[in-house]
């Protein structure tokens, strides 16, 4: 795994149920899929807060702290130029990415 999420917040956060640690999870990993395409750096600025302030809380929820990181800095940018929002986006996708398969670990075991 790559460290990009704290397990054991999660584990703890929902009594060590592995059921709802799995469908917790698969939640996450859906939203992630739907949320990622709305941080358009040329689109509407609230769209792009809302994008990053959801994935943000989400992360938080599962233990991501990289990516949470990062939507936060995204959320800050939101008035920020095409440059600075297209690095802010690379920077959750590659968080996200790490979260993802982080997940594709946790639940093969």
């Amino acid at each position: 795994m790559a460290g990009a999420i704290d397990f054991s917040h999660l584990e703890h956060y929902v009594g060590n149920d592995k059921a709802v640690i799995r469908e917790v999870l698969a939640l996450f990993s859906d939203q992630a899929r739907t949320v990622l395409p709305t941080l358009d750096p040329d689109g509407p600025s609230e769209q792009w807060r809302n994008a990053a302030h959801s994935l943000k809380g989400s992360a938080l929820g599962i233990g991501a702290a990289a990516l949470a990181q990062a939507c936060s800095e995204a959320e800050q940018a939101r008035e920020g130029d095409g440059p600075e929002k297209s690095l802010a986006r690379a920077r959750i996708a590659d968080c996200l990415g790490a979260v993802l398969a982080d997940i594709v670990d946790y639940t093969s075991r």
